[in-house]
C-alpha cells in the first residue's frame, strides 16, 4: 500500500512541480541552501546576497537563476532594484513529498520495535 501511495504522490509531485530544473537538485547545493536561508529572513537584492559569499556575483547570479527557475524564489522589481523573495509554498511542496517517506519509515520502525519487544519478553 505504501508503494502505491508513493507512486500516486510522485505523479502528483511531477504534475505540480513542472519546472525546467529539478527542485531537489537545486536544494542539494549548499550555496543555494544558504541563499534560501538568507531570503527566508528577508527579501534581498542580488548584491546583498552576493555580499554574503566569497564567490563572484556571476556565480551567485547563476545560483539565484536556478532557484528562480525552480520557483523557490521570486523576483520583485521596485524601481531600479530587484528583490528576491523566498517562496515558502514551493518549499512546502517539496517537504510534503519527502514527508511521505518519513511517515512510511516511522511506521516500519514502530512495527520493528513491537516485534523486538515481543522477542525480548519471550526470552524472559
Amino acid at each position: 500500500m505504501c508503494s502505491h501511495i508513493a507512486a500516486l504522490n510522485l505523479q502528483s509531485y511531477n504534475c505540480t512541480m513542472k519546472t525546467r530544473r529539478d527542485i531537489f537538485q537545486a536544494l542539494a547545493d549548499p550555496t543555494r541552501r544558504t541563499i534560501l536561508s538568507l531570503l527566508a529572513i528577508q527579501a534581498l537584492t542580488p548584491g546583498a546576497i552576493a555580499a554574503s559569499f566569497d564567490s563572484s556575483r556571476q556565480t551567485i547570479s547563476k545560483h539565484i537563476q536556478i532557484l528562480t527557475e525552480c520557483q523557490l524564489v521570486r523576483e520583485e522589481r521596485v524601481g531600479r532594484e530587484i528583490f528576491y523573495h523566498f517562496e515558502a509554498r514551493k518549499m512546502k511542496e517539496a517537504a510534503d513529498y519527502v514527508n511521505q517517506f518519513r511517515e512510511m519509515w516511522e511506521l516500519k520502525f514502530r512495527k520493528m520495535d513491537t516485534i523486538l519487544e515481543k522477542l525480548k519478553h519471550k526470552k524472559r
